[in-house]
């Protein structure tokens, strides 16, 4: 998997303070996407045990009390992330207990393959579907489009 940036701390992308990470490669590629740049699933900077290491770190750190990780992109279901996305999440919830972790997909919940229902056992909350510009809404909180549902799976 290859990844264009991970925030430490971010306060945009969910609720709380949380580390935030955008992964490449999206085969929906939306009109008026924000983040065109993360299409190209070879793009970006590969994504090391390095810096999985880290992202558990800082999760963990006291210092900045982070609520939890947020994975966008590009898509973190598409095809080729999943075994990567995976190890993450499952990790995180192994080693971060009390942290929750946010995914935004153009997939919708119900066209999920197997193999990308199994990322969405360990997250707690899935943004899914398209951006749609003819829907877009700035007073949308998590969301760009109000086709995009928010689906809460863990309190």
């Amino acid at each position: 998997m290859n990844y264009h940036k991970y925030y430490s701390v971010d306060v945009v992308n969910g609720p709380g303070t949380r580390c935030s990470l955008f992964v490449a490669g999206c085969v929906h590629q939306c009109r008026g996407c924000y983040n065109q740049s993360t299409w190209p699933v070879n793009s970006g900077h590969p994504f090391t045990q390095a810096l999985e290491d880290q992202i558990i770190h800082e999760l963990q750190d006291t210092e900045i009390n982070r609520q939890g990780l947020s994975l966008s992109g590009g898509d973190p279901l598409h095809p080729q992330n999943i075994a990567a996305v995976l190890k993450l999440v499952t990790r995180v919830k192994q080693e971060c207990k009390n942290k929750d972790i946010w995914l935004w997909t153009g997939y919708k919940l119900d066209e999920l393959s197997a193999d990308q229902l199994q990322v969405v056992k360990f997250i707690d909350v899935l943004v899914d579907g398209k951006f749609e510009q003819a829907l877009s809404d700035a007073a949308l909180v998590w969301r760009g489009s109000s086709n995009q549902i928010i689906h809460y799976f863990k309190d």
